[in-house]
């Protein structure tokens, strides 16, 4: 079983009538990501703030390695988190090279890696420019690589795909399983849901403080109930499926189903596989779950 690197047990922080977290329970464990999604408001800076040690929760506990968040041990173990912020601030008058250097000092951590990541982020070519020079996506890698600083278990990460191109994602991604591989927990707080599929193990949504759904993507399908929908192309026009297909337009026909009966669905498109000229499936994605959380909500 893997071990809980981070821990939120019971923990709300209000600023006066406003209640930025409220009644929040929430474990990170190792070797995971876990999505962060929710509006702004909802309350996802304040979570990261909590677990950075930044601020204090009104009411509840935020552990860290085992250690209440604000302990002497906690503190010692500060440089075990990396944090990429959603604004990047980087002093435009230093290069690529000596910002990195920077960090590391602040981190206490040896130069002698720092080579290695700029190469791993794609910026090694530029380590020597300024700065002030850089495209807004060499600026993201380059925090990134602030980020990794010492082999971090815990890493907070804040809209870290903003300014990236499609190449860039890829490469950030890459770098996020690899973390998930080595045994560290990631918190990947995002509005860009539409790429988060095959890289986060599960999905936290947040809205106005309150943790409104916590689990894997096919948990999520089945606890909204959200249909998947699996389209047929059939070459003879005139011969509709048997069972309850729907006819859209002339051979083309939709069966929508529970992600429970998904394998039952496939399965029986065998008796008309001979017939079939195209297949189709849509399965709900994270941003069509997200909108129907929401909803149900404010219902």
């Amino acid at each position: 079983m893997n071990t809980d690197l981070v821990t939120l047990s019971g923990v709300s922080k209000h600023y006066g009538a406003q209640h930025a977290v409220d009644g929040l329970e929430l474990q990170l464990r190792e070797g995971e990501c876990v999505a962060l999604a929710g509006h702004n408001g909802a309350g996802k800076s304040t979570l990261i703030k909590l677990i950075l040690g930044l601020i204090r929760p009104t009411r509840g506990r935020v552990a860290l390695f085992g250690h209440d968040a604000h302990s002497p041990a906690a503190a010692r173990m500060r440089n075990r988190i990396g944090y990429l912020p959603e604004t990047v601030a980087l002093h435009p008058s230093m290069t690529g090279e000596e910002t990195l250097a920077f960090y590391a000092r602040l981190k206490r951590q040896p130069l002698s890696g720092n080579p290695a990541l700029l190469e791993k982020v794609g910026i090694a070519g530029a380590a020597r420019r300024r700065v002030g020079g850089y495209s807004k996506g060499m600026r993201q890698r380059l925090a990134l690589a602030q980020a990794l600083l010492g082999e971090p278990r815990v890493l907070l990460f804040d809209e870290p795909t903003t300014g990236l191109d499609p190449a860039s994602r890829l490469m950030f991604y890459d770098i996020v399983h690899e973390l998930r591989a080595s045994g560290a927990t990631i918190l990947l707080s995002t509005h860009a849901l539409s790429e988060l599929a095959g890289h986060a193990d599960r999905i936290v949504v947040m809205k106005a403080g309150r943790k409104i759904a916590d689990g894997a993507m096919s948990a999520l399908r089945r606890s909204t109930g959200l249909p998947i929908r699996i389209r047929l192309t059939l070459a003879s026009a005139d011969t509709p499926p048997p069972g309850a297909w729907r006819r859209i337009e002339a051979g083309r026909y939709e069966l929508a189903c529970q992600e429970h009966d998904k394998i039952a669905a496939i399965r029986s498109i065998g008796a008309i596989s001979s017939d079939i000229h195209d297949l189709d499936i849509q399965v709900p994605g994270l941003d069509d779950i997200y909108a129907h959380l929401l909803e149900r909500e404010d219902v």
